[in-house]
């Protein structure tokens, strides 16, 4: 049966060097891995910092990392899954970039964080519109959805797991606020009830505005479809590299008939 070796790199927001990265890629190579992630806002500052910082140097920042990884995903013949800001005429977008030595594709975040300690979706230029199914594609026979961290929480995008018969979600995220305990007990819940396997990349680092320390506390993890945690960082750098079973995916379905118990009500 199939196997898959998946890898999530904890990092803090990576400078324009490219010599940590390669280190990182060619341990991920050396143990097998064919898909790799990275946590929300490490390739560019945090959205508040973006919003003091000169369209010029995002601009940069974004291009160099992209041009990095290119190389990188050719040199190690791995899929990249990647967080980046783009500038447009009008704005910066939040897109999830997907890289492999041939070609870069993004997926638009659909759903921003809306708050008022925390408003992306005024400071991004990302369409309001109806929900579509996040990026799917395939690599070595498994079945990968990619999914903004924010939209964890909305059972309108997971839907489309059970639809596409998905066997990893992909998620980047930058929680903080000392969350640590609320999103592993989603994750473990949703990867259980969508049988799946979920493969989490969250970012480190601080930021300090006025009145509030955020913190970025990793706490990366892969979570397998019965929702037990398989491995999971701590709140320092590292990198997660772990194996994910076609056999365990299709083992869950068969016990436990989620989709068995719908398809016979339609």
């Amino acid at each position: 049966m199939k196997t898959l070796v998946v890898a999530s790199l904890q990092l803090q927001t990576l400078g324009m060097n490219g010599s940590k990265l390669d280190f990182y890629f060619k341990n991920a190579h050396s143990r097998g891995a064919r898909l790799i992630v990275f946590g929300e806002y490490v390739l560019n500052h945090f959205y508040k910092e973006l919003a003091n910082m000169p369209a010029s140097m995002v601009i940069e920042q974004t291009n160099k990392h992209l041009t990095l990884l290119k190389s990188l995903a050719k040199k190690y013949d791995m899929t990249v899954i990647a967080p980046i800001i783009l500038y447009k005429k009008n704005g910066y977008l939040k897109v999830i970039a997907k890289i492999t030595s041939k070609q870069v594709s993004y997926y638009e975040q659909q759903i921003l964080i809306s708050y008022a300690h925390w408003d992306e979706q005024n400071f991004f230029i990302n369409k309001i519109k109806p929900l579509k199914s996040p990026m799917v594609f395939s690599i070595d026979g498994f079945r990968v959805m990619v999914m903004a961290g924010f939209e964890l929480h909305f059972p309108e995008l997971w839907k489309f797991v059970r639809e596409k018969k998905i066997d990893l979600v992909v998620l980047p995220t930058s929680s903080t606020f000392g969350s640590h305990n609320r999103w592993r007990e989603i994750i473990k819940t949703q990867a259980f009830l969508y049988g799946c396997y979920v493969l989490r990349a969250n970012r480190l680092g601080e930021y300090n505005s006025k009145d509030i320390k955020w913190r970025f506390y990793g706490d990366s993890m892969l979570v397998n479809p019965d929702g037990e945690v398989d491995m999971m960082l701590e709140d320092k750098e590292s990198m997660l590299i772990e194996e994910i079973s076609k056999k365990f995916v299709r083992e869950h379905h068969k016990a436990w008939q989620f989709e068995k118990a719908l398809q016979i009500r339609q």
